[in-house]
Formats: structure tokens, sequence, C-alpha cells
């Protein structure tokens, strides 16, 4: 909101406050049957939802210590991404470990080699072993 729709909306209410206590009782229980009937018509949340939030509560926190089927299923939710997560590392680990072990052969393969290590880095020398087909 920009400042001048701020102002408009405070001009608003102070006049809405103002007009409040010429309001005529019979209208305000009017307004006051209205809310109460739109309010029982909101549709209810899920019974789902409703366990969840109950379960987000302070006074569920003693009930969650004391209950073991609680901790399971938390565990079952957590084991599995522990699982993955292990998984993923160990797959990381081994593909470093076969990276290293080519690096190595190909060192050990041109350390063995007669040719000096600045053949390797002329670019004569890399057409000339495309033309050989090497």
């Amino acid at each position: 909101m920009n400042t001048k729709e701020l102002n408009y909306a405070y001009k608003i209410r102070r006049a809405l406050d103002e007009s409040l206590e010429q309001i005529p009782p019979s209208t305000l229980q009017g307004l006051e049957a209205a809310r109460k009937k739109a309010l029982s018509a909101q549709k209810r949340s899920s019974p789902l939802r409703q366990f969840f939030m109950n379960r987000a509560t302070a006074g569920h926190l003693q009930h969650f210590v004391r209950d073991p089927l609680t901790w399971i299923t938390r565990a079952s939710f957590v084991l599995p991404a522990i699982i993955v997560a292990a998984g993923l590392i160990g797959i990381y680990q081994f593909e470093q470990q076969e990276r290293i072990t080519e690096i190595a052969e190909i060192d050990a393969l041109v350390l063995a080699d007669e040719l000096p290590l600045d053949a390797y880095v002329d670019r004569g020398f890399g057409a000339y072993l495309a033309e050989r087909g090497e």
C-alpha cells in the first residue's frame, strides 16, 4: 500500500469508529446474529487437520514423550531420509575413489612412457597422434 491508500484507509476507519456510537441497538443485534450465522456456516476444518493442530499444541508434548508409537512414527519419516543421505554420501565417496584411481593409472602410464612430459603439452604432438590414429 502506498501512503495515499494508507491515509485513505485511516480516514475510513476513523469515520466508522465515530459513527459506531450512532448505530441503533437493533442494528447491532442484527449484525451480531449475521456474524454468528456466517461463523456457523463457515467450513469446518478437516479431522486430519484438527488432529495435527492438536498434536502441535503444548498440551500434547507430554503425550509425545510418553507414547512410544509417536516416536516410531517420527522415526519412520526420519530414517528413510538418513538412509538416502548415507547412500548419496557413499556414492559420492565411491565416485571420488574411482576418479583418483583413474588419475593414478594415467600418471603411471605417463611416467612409464619414454616420451618426455613436454611432448604431451605440445599441440603438434596432439595433431601427430590424431594423424596416426592413436
